[in-house]
């Protein structure tokens, strides 16, 4: 967990050089922010990518949304639900965050049919959403009736997902699935990859040097 903490205070300090009050100060307050980075870890929907034993990147994927922002239509579609994508600076411009949301959208898709990649992304920051509308992401409506700063909805159809969209993460991942989905994805994975049934213990290879990794509890586990 400190790590991705880390990661969010030097995300936050770049995007004040960009003048967007993204992550500014925690929201509401530090104590309810550290207290989704830890759900995240607990539920096993957070996952870390590392070069060489270095933490640089995080990204969270569910299969459920907040429904104060989705509503009961989208939210009965299958998606998968991506949070907290955040890249190390010494990393930026390798386009590892694309690749980040497109492998979320490609194995909610093969697992249990997620039709859409979904995210809500922070209200002020222009620069933000252009940069997944650039990336294939419509813009779905800003939520003004909600408290929360995140309230500008976009959305990718997986549909438009290849397998060159996604060229380092090879091995395949155990996502959070909607519990009615679980047992074929269960069955499936198992038959690939029975190894991997163990929480935590997920390791996913991109390119020579890198990992991803599924977080556990602040640990990560390799193979």
């Amino acid at each position: 967990m400190p790590v991705i903490l880390g990661l969010i205070a030097e995300a936050a300090a770049w995007l004040a050089d960009k003048g967007t009050d993204q992550w500014s100060k925690p929201w509401p307050d530090e104590r309810q922010r550290d207290g989704r980075v830890r759900r995240g870890i607990r539920d096993k929907c957070t996952w870390m990518v590392e070069d060489d034993g270095r933490p640089i990147a995080t990204i969270s994927c569910r299969p459920r949304g907040n429904p104060k922002l989705w509503t009961d239509t989208e939210s009965a579609e299958l998606a998968v639900y991506v949070s907290r994508l955040i890249v190390c600076r010494d990393y930026g411009g390798q386009a590892i965050g694309n690749e980040l949301f497109d492998w979320a959208g490609k194995w909610a898709a093969a697992q249990y049919g997620a039709r859409w990649i979904r995210i809500d992304v922070w209200t002020t920051n222009a620069m933000l959403h252009e940069y997944y509308e650039k990336r294939g992401f419509s813009f779905i409506r800003e939520c003004h009736y909600v408290d929360c700063p995140s309230a500008m909805l976009f959305q990718k159809p997986t549909a438009a997902i290849t397998d060159a969209d996604v060229p380092r993460l090879l091995e395949i991942p155990t996502l959070a699935a909607p519990k009615s989905r679980r047992p074929s994805l269960t069955r499936a994975i198992r038959e690939r990859s029975p190894a991997r049934q163990l929480a935590g213990v997920a390791a996913i290879r991109i390119a020579a040097r890198l990992l991803l990794t599924h977080q556990d509890r602040g640990s990560s586990a390799r193979r």
